[in-house]
């Protein structure tokens, strides 16, 4: 099968699975961050999704890959394509790959909720006074933890909300050894947060990804 005809079964298949849900070109291009002209070309068969936005297709209309790629009139028991095997074996390579981090940053907030929950236990065992301060700092050092996996595999999808959450759990961290052990309440610390979000907004506002539509043939 020559690489046109996949492209424009692949691009009917997203037609259809998209009117089956209900969904406009607009609304399936907001969807996945697309514009529509993007979406229009897929369905024109002009071009196709990368791997990555094909299994995006796939779970946005509850179906598999191969079911995204597959021909509607072939008989439930025929043999698969090349390609359909292919982008199958991709799809579950990307797919365990993706449970192999979650299970990674899992394991992180584990073991910093684990070392923070060990420091207060060792500290309230010498009836040491605010043991529980441990679990307010544990709170931006998860942060960092995972801001720095994350970055790691150039997966930036949480990065503005982790900062922020950096950047809050600090400020909560420093404000609270003030109250406690100097027994003095600087709430206005916190008006140092609302500059900072701002700062973080327009941050990542202005290095905001923008995707292209693929326009590379399948073999090309």
């Amino acid at each position: 099968m020559d690489d046109e005809k996949i492209k424009h079964r692949i691009g009917s298949n997203i037609a259809a699975y998209r009117k089956r849900a209900g969904l406009t070109q607009a609304g399936l291009a907001e969807q996945l961050n697309y514009s529509d002209k993007a979406i229009s070309k897929w369905e024109r068969g002009e071009s196709i999704p990368d791997v990555l936005t094909m299994m995006q297709l796939a779970s946005q209309f509850d179906i598999t890959v191969n079911e995204l790629v597959a021909d509607p009139n072939e008989l439930p028991a025929g043999p698969s394509t090349k390609l359909e095997k292919a982008m199958t074996q991709v799809s579950e390579k990307a797919l365990k790959r993706k449970a192999d981090k979650n299970i990674i940053l899992w394991l992180s907030s584990t073991l910093v909720w684990f070392v923070a929950l060990l420091v207060f236990v060792i500290i309230s065992s010498f009836d040491l006074p605010y043991s529980w301060m441990s679990f307010f700092l544990a709170v931006p050092v998860n942060a960092i933890v995972l801001l720095s996996l994350r970055s790691a595999w150039h997966d930036f999808r949480w990065n503005r909300a982790l900062i922020s959450i950096i950047m809050w759990g600090f400020l909560i961290c420093i404000h609270m050894s003030l109250v406690v052990f100097l027994n003095f309440n600087m709430w206005k610390l916190f008006l140092l947060g609302i500059p900072g979000e701002f700062a973080i907004f327009l941050w990542f506002r202005l290095f905001r990804p923008v995707k292209e539509p693929e326009e590379e043939p399948v073999n090309g």
